[in-house]
């Protein structure tokens, strides 16, 4: 067992890398939103920001999935 009682860090608590993943979907639905706002490029026949936000939505559970993975490799099931 650790014993992760480092000045600043409440007892139990540790580092969770494997989270960083569920920022991605933040990031490309909100933080990127700005850039990506456009009606023109059409891709698959879709304006580029309907488009974007497809891609979003399917990275979504990938991310979810990859967290959860880095989860369970760690044993935090």
């Amino acid at each position: 067992m650790r014993n992760d009682t480092s000045p600043g860090r409440a007892p139990g608590s540790r580092k969770r890398p494997a989270l960083l993943w569920l920022l991605l979907p933040y990031v490309l639905f909100l933080a990127v939103l700005p850039l990506v706002n456009r009606v023109t490029p059409t891709v698959l026949g879709l304006p580029f920001l309907f488009f974007w936000m497809l891609v979003a939505t399917l990275a979504t559970p990938l991310a979810v999935r990859l967290a959860r993975r880095a989860d369970l490799k760690r044993g935090r099931g």
